[in-house]
């Protein structure tokens, strides 16, 4: 698959590159595209959710009437789930949500996130360019000459880039990430992807394509 390379005013520069069909072209999985992402999202967790239940609540431990004859259900303490102020039941308890998948399977599931990407013509290559001070204005003008302002896209870089990042830092629906950063929940999250020119042919490496 062939794309023409553009440049920041979103004009053809008259360049073509070629995407790797070991990456690009293959049937995507759509098991491991959600396996990924359900990973991604768990890691995200902080698992720090505490609820106190009846044996860590503070207060008395007396029986609070006697056991018969007062007409209601019999209770024995004040810390009872059924009181206002008692334990919870089965309350949350801090965990780790983390789980692990092989390696084979999460290069499957990014190679299918940018196979779907490129089997929806939603992918933009774009040539390398750098800005000499990080201005927000002027990476806004940029997405707007791709016609990506507005909609959700992911930037990919070759490497990491200081200046660009902080630029789109404001913009809500841009994210700006490198070769090394690059996660299925981000790619199936955009609308539109854009690669820059450079980390296309690294494409290959990075996934030993």
């Amino acid at each position: 698959m062939e794309l023409n390379v553009v440049n920041i005013q979103g004009q053809d520069t008259g360049r073509k590159v070629e995407l790797n069909d070991s990456i690009f072209g293959i049937d995507p999985s759509d098991h491991a595209i959600y396996l990924d992402v359900k990973l991604y999202l768990a890691n995200q967790r902080q698992g720090t959710h505490k609820a106190k239940e009846r044996s860590e609540i503070a207060g008395s431990t007396k029986k609070i009437k006697k056991q018969k004859g007062t007409g209601t259900a019999r209770a024995g303490s004040i810390k009872s789930p059924l009181f206002r102020g008692g334990g919870r039941v089965f309350g949350p308890r801090p965990r780790n949500y983390s789980f692990k998948l092989n390696k084979k399977l999460k290069q499957l599931a990014r190679k299918s996130a940018l196979a779907y990407k490129a089997q929806n013509n939603a992918i933009v290559v774009l040539e390398d360019f750098s800005l000499d001070t990080p201005k927000t204005k002027e990476f806004a003008n940029i997405c707007k000459s791709l016609s990506i302002d507005g909609k959700r896209a992911l930037i990919v870089l070759k490497d990491a880039n200081e200046n660009i990042y902080l630029s789109s830092r404001n913009l809500p629906k841009a994210e700006v990430v490198t070769l090394s950063e690059l996660n299925t929940y981000s790619v199936m999250r955009a609308k539109t992807l854009v690669l820059v020119e450079s980390s296309v042919e690294e494409l290959g490496n990075v996934f030993n394509a």
